[in-house]
């Protein structure tokens, strides 16, 4: 096969030409999405089975506290065992965990229990599987991989809602279907997994502190990296503003009395624009260095959610929406791939778990921060969100202002790149 230089590698080059195992984690994080039902419909569950707004909430929020100790606990394990226990075990417990939830008798302790272990164990396999990525994958094709994680993770994410919804229908309204189905499917990848990857961690070299001594690692290491510290700040701001469209868009367009329809109609459109253009974009920005299709995917960001600080009408809901969704397809793969580049190879795990916990935790608390400030001052809120973008450009710039990947392992180099080498 006739091959491109890593940086000019077409899109199915990329995914053809990549280890096994790289294929195998593609592949799940597609099927775990398109059936991740759970976050989706819990509160329609929850307020089905008769427990209040309340409660339903709390357990929504005992969800996304597990996932945040989950991706802390996956960054460690990540150095300490091979992907196939971990994932394996990950899933395993998560599909189990959620078919539980259906038949949980009404007990509030039991279900906030049982949601935030769904979250903790549900979310361990989210750096292992990032960690594996990259490491086998040349620098070079780091973005484009990255690319078709997002791809793969955003088909899902698109398909979930109504396959679920199709689910509910053939179960007459009743959601025990739905719940099943999320589980069988995180029982799959668990099955996928302990069939293709590897029992054996992804190997490093690690490096000399300069007395000669071991570098010092963990968490403890990253908090001590500066520049990586500015990047979690510009991420944190980054996925907070991302999520207004979910939260204040909304809000505004009932306040504003403009037909549910246009929201819905700006929806699709960036779901659209993600799909089908986020990796024919990558082709070419993956050749960029990092800092620059970052730092102009926040600018277009900045521009488009600022568009909504104009009089909202339906033209400008539309287009406001196009300009950011450009940037998140611009930037969406290197700000990833970024994360895995940034520290010394032996401490990757822990360079993408600490990005994934700050992604997290904005995506948490972004809805709350973004609706308190509604509240406060209405419309302008949207001068606000463009003005956190703007911060998080300059902060990405000062982050990434020297280029410092970590080597990556190629498949050749790895033996993890066999499908099940033990």
């Amino acid at each position: 096969m006739a091959t491109d230089s890593g940086q000019n590698a077409r899109v199915f080059q990329t995914f053809l030409e990549s280890p096994f195992a790289v294929k195998v984690v593609l592949t799940g994080t597609l099927i775990n999405n398109a059936g991740g039902f759970l976050r989706i419909f819990v509160v329609l569950f929850l307020g089905h089975k008769g427990y209040s707004v309340e409660a339903s909430a709390a357990a929504l929020s005992a969800i996304a506290g597990g996932s945040l100790l989950g991706l802390l606990a996956g960054g460690k394990l990540a150095v300490r065992a091979g992907p196939r226990v971990i994932t394996a075990l990950s899933m395993t417990g998560c599909g189990v965990l959620t078919i539980a939830l259906v038949y949980l008798p009404g007990d509030k302790p039991l279900l906030y229990a049982d949601a935030v272990l769904i979250g903790l164990v549900g979310s361990v396999f989210g750096p292992v599987a990032a960690t594996l990525l990259s490491a086998l994958t040349p620098p070079d094709r780091q973005v484009m991989i990255f690319a078709l994680s997002r791809f793969s993770l955003n088909l899902g994410v698109t398909a979930a809602p109504l396959i679920g919804f199709g689910l509910i229908y053939l179960d007459h309204h009743q959601y025990t279907l739905v719940f099943w189905a999320d589980g069988i499917t995180s029982l799959a990848y668990a099955g996928l997994a302990l069939v293709a990857l590897s029992a054996r961690r992804v190997p490093v070299r690690p490096r000399k502190a300069p007395d000669g001594g071991k570098r010092q690692g963990g968490y403890g290491a990253v908090l001590r990296d500066r520049r990586y510290r500015l990047y979690l700040i510009a991420a944190f701001l980054g996925v907070a503003v991302y999520v207004q469209f979910q939260t204040v868009m909304p809000l505004e367009v009932t306040a504003k009395h403009i037909a549910i329809f246009w929201y819905t109609l700006a929806v699709a459109v960036n779901g659209a624009i993600v799909i089908a253009l986020e990796l024919l974009v990558t082709k070419r920005s993956q050749k960029w260095a990092p800092r620059v299709a970052i730092g102009i995917s926040y600018l277009l960001i900045a521009v488009g959610v600022s568009t909504y600080g104009l009089r909202l009408l339906p033209v400008v809901v539309i287009v406001g929406t196009v300009i950011w969704s450009l940037g998140e397809i611009l930037g969406g793969p290197a700000t990833f791939a970024y994360a895995a580049m940034a520290g010394p190879a032996e401490q990757k795990s822990y360079y993408i778990s600490s990005f994934q916990f700050v992604f997290e935790l904005g995506a948490t608390a972004g809805p709350s921060i973004g609706a308190a400030l509604f509240a406060a001052v209405g419309h302008p809120v949207w001068w606000l969100i463009g003005a956190a973008e703007i911060v998080g450009l300059l902060l990405i710039l000062a982050a990434t202002r020297r280029s410092r990947p970590a080597p990556a392992l190629s498949a050749t180099q790895d033996p993890q790149a066999t499908p099940a080498g033990g």
